[in-house]
C-alpha cells in the first residue's frame, strides 16, 4: 500500500516514498522473485491457483506524482499496480489531510494516462469520505457515483473500491457489494476479510529491505488469509 511518490521534507502523515526509496524496494521484490501487479490481475491468478511470486501494488488517493515518479519506475521493473483515484476531486488536492502539505491530484487526462499505460485504475471513493461514519446517502454517492463517474471517464467501470482512511465495516462492505464492485482493499479488516476487504501492508519512506522482509514474515500473522473460494 503505496500512497504519494515524490521528495518531501515534510510528511507527517508518513504517505509519500521518495522515488529513489520506491526504486530500491521495486528492485527488492525482484531479487526475491516477485513480481508487483494490480490487485484484480492478483485476484484472478489467485483464483486460477497462479499467484505464486505475485504481489499486489496499490497507490491510494489518485496523487499527480504517480505518473512522473511511480509509472516509469514500474515500467523499469516490469511492474504494474492499482491506482485508487477520487473522480469527486479531478485536479484537486488532498484537503482531508489537515496537517500535511497540499498535494495536486490527477486530473481526468492524468487518470486516462494511467490507465492507457496498462495501470488498473479503482475508486478510492467520491472525496474521500470515512465510510463508518457517514449517512446513508453519503454512502451511496463514495460508492456507486464514485463508479459510475469512472465508468464515465474510462469507458469502463472500475472493478475495485479502496476504503478512505482503511476504515471499513460491515455496512461499508454491503455498500460497496451492492454498488457493483469485485473487490475492494482495506489495511486491517479483521474477520471481515474477504474479496471486497482485503488486507494491505503499508509501505513508507523508512523500510529498507530488513524492514520490507519483516513485513513479508509478520503478513500472514498478523492479518487473516483470504479465503480460499474468494
Amino acid at each position: 500500500m503505496y500512497h504519494s511518490v515524490d521528495d518531501c521534507a515534510e510528511d507527517p502523515y508518513g504517505i509519500t516514498v521518495p522515488p529513489a526509496r520506491l526504486e530500491r524496494q521495486l528492485a527488492w521484490l525482484g531479487r526475491r522473485g516477485l513480481t508487483g501487479v494490480g490487485v484484480g490481475e492478483l485476484l484472478r491468478a489467485h483464483a486460477a491457483g497462479r499467484s505464486r511470486g505475485l504481489v499486489g501494488l496499490t497507490f491510494d488517493d489518485g496523487y499527480a506524482d504517480f505518473t512522473e515518479h511511480a509509472l516509469p519506475l514500474l515500467r523499469r521493473h516490469a511492474c504494474t499496480a492499482t491506482v485508487f483515484v477520487l473522480p469527486g476531486r479531478l485536479g484537486g488536492d488532498n484537503a482531508w489531510d489537515a496537517d500535511g502539505p497540499r498535494k495536486p491530484l490527477l486530473d481526468a487526462d492524468g487518470i486516462r494516462a494511467v490507465a492507457a499505460a496498462g495501470m488498473e485504475v479503482g475508486s478510492h471513493g467520491l472525496l474521500h469520505e470515512r465510510l463508518t461514519t457517514v449517512g446513508d446517502a453519503v454512502l451511496h454517492e463514495e460508492t456507486h457515483r464514485s463508479r459510475a463517474l469512472l465508468h464515465d471517464l474510462l469507458g469502463t467501470p472500475p472493478a475495485g473500491f479502496c476504503y478512505p482512511y482503511g476504515a471499513v465495516d460491515s455496512r461499508a462492505v454491503r455498500a460497496v457489494r451492492a454498488a457493483g464492485y469485485a473487490y475492494a482493499c482495506a489495511v486491517d479488516p479483521g474477520p471481515l476479510t474477504g474479496p471486497h476487504a482485503l488486507p494491505r501492508v503499508h509501505v513508507g519512506a523508512r523500510d529498507t529491505a530488513l524492514r520490507l522482509r519483516a513485513k513479508q514474515l509478520l503478513h500472514p500473522l498478523r492479518r487473516p488469509a483470504l479465503p480460499e473460494d474468494a
